[in-house]
């Protein structure tokens, strides 16, 4: 099966499609026809899940948002913050992908934006281009970690555990990470003052303030909104992911950029990316049902077991696995494929699914930045300017993949972090 599934992914077809075809073969070659009603049942328990909903309605958030100006003038406005502080722009740029992404949690959108916005500014002003490059990546890749996050919502679906539990257990890591990066670039920029200089002569009147401090009051609100409807218990997940779209909609109302072509363009934005995530989620729920049928998941398990009595060591090779497929697939597929096989055995071990879902994510954030196809460096290298090739953002991303590896080993040894 396992063999198929490379040889088929090797030519080409689309993930979502080759994991369909190995169930269905499969399926119907060892079990025979009566097994297909098994396969169609488990996917419809996938796609009618209620928190699934929240998918789609944040996918929506981070397409209108990449169509109107807010993050724009988000990033203006956090001048008030970086002003006159070495590296200020980097970090600015960290704290706007921070609101960002508890605004969405769409990791693409998320770094195409700061490469059109920020990028740009920091190049102009004469930062390393690699610590630039290095901070829209990273920072754009925080939408994994920090809620809401559809990693997290994917993943709550597929181990049956709450997204709200994983929503909060997700946010110190998530800060966390945003933290090892903002100190990174300050120890860099007081080391070697060249790679991140003072903006010279800029000044900003009381008045430009006034205005820029316009800027924020959109974005906190819509994400007071999001986060403080779950935290507070006012709302589930998908209730607040709707209160997300319609902070947003009405913010762009509200700036006078709303527009039926917008919304048609965000809407068929959204078409697209969740229609993806459908599709792999389907073929991966039909795969991993034929996979446990056959008796796969027992003998994984035997075989994970059987490498150490340490349940550490156990858990040290599911993180390796996991790592060397983000190299090679996306992480739906992922997360879909392995944990309907990982969770049960990490639940043998004694450990918490809710803090292996936020280990989970951390170690994606590694996938969205890792050669060969680190998905954060290819949606980077579509809006960067002519001279910024592949291999100068991969090499851009090595300190930043080093700090999410540290932020993973903390998260194994140190698990209260999580509040678990």
């Amino acid at each position: 099966m396992f063999v198929m599934l490379l040889a088929l992914l090797v030519s080409g077809i689309p993930l979502a499609f080759v994991t369909l075809l190995v169930a269905l073969i499969f399926a119907l070659g060892w079990f025979g026809p009566m097994v297909v009603p098994l396969i169609t049942s488990r996917v419809y328990s996938f796609v009618s899940s209620f928190v699934f909903v929240s998918v789609p309605m944040f996918v929506l958030m981070a397409a209108i948002l990449d169509r109107s100006g807010i993050a724009r003038d988000l990033f203006d406005a956090m001048k008030l913050i970086g002003g006159r502080l070495r590296g200020g722009v980097a970090i600015q740029t960290i704290i706007v992908a921070v609101i960002l992404a508890a605004m969405s949690g769409i990791i693409g959108g998320e770094v195409v934006l700061l490469g059109l916005v920020a990028l740009p500014q920091m190049l102009r002003l004469g930062y390393d281009k690699h610590l630039a490059i290095g901070v829209v990546c990273a920072g754009g890749a925080l939408g994994t970690m920090v809620p809401p996050s559809i990693v997290l919502i994917i993943y709550g679906l597929t181990a049956n555990v709450s997204v709200g539990d994983l929503f909060t257990a997700a946010f110190v890591p998530g800060l966390m990470l945003a933290g090892f990066y903002v100190t990174y670039v300050l120890v860099r920029a007081y080391l070697n003052p060249a790679i991140a200089p003072i903006p010279e002569g800029e000044q900003t009147s009381n008045a430009e303030k006034l205005r820029l401090l316009k800027g924020l009051i959109l974005p906190l609100t819509v994400v007071a909104g999001v986060l403080g409807s779950i935290y507070g218990g006012i709302a589930s997940v998908t209730e607040a992911s709707a209160v997300g779209v319609a902070g947003v909609l009405l913010s762009t109302v509200v700036r006078g950029e709303f527009t039926f072509e917008l919304l048609k363009g965000a809407a068929l934005q959204t078409l697209q990316t969740v229609g993806m995530i459908v599709w792999i989620g389907i073929g991966a729920s039909a795969l991993v049902g034929v996979f446990n049928l056959m008796g796969g998941i027992k003998f994984v398990s035997a075989l994970i077991s059987g490498i150490s009595e340490n349940p550490t060591i156990i858990l040290l090779f599911m993180m390796l696995i996991l790592f060397v497929l983000g190299m090679f697939l996306d992480w739906v597929g992922i997360a879909l494929l392995t944990m309907p096989i990982f969770v049960p055995i990490i639940k043998e071990l004694g450990y918490d699914p809710v803090w292996f879902g936020v280990l989970f994510c951390m170690n994606m954030q590694v996938s969205f930045l890792s050669p060969p196809f680190g998905p954060a460096a290819f949606y980077l290298k579509s809006v960067a300017p002519p001279g910024i090739t592949l291999a100068t953002i991969f090499r851009s991303l090595l300190p930043f993949i080093a700090m999410q590896i540290l932020a993973v080993a903390i998260l194994i040894f140190a698990p209260w972090i999580t509040g678990r």
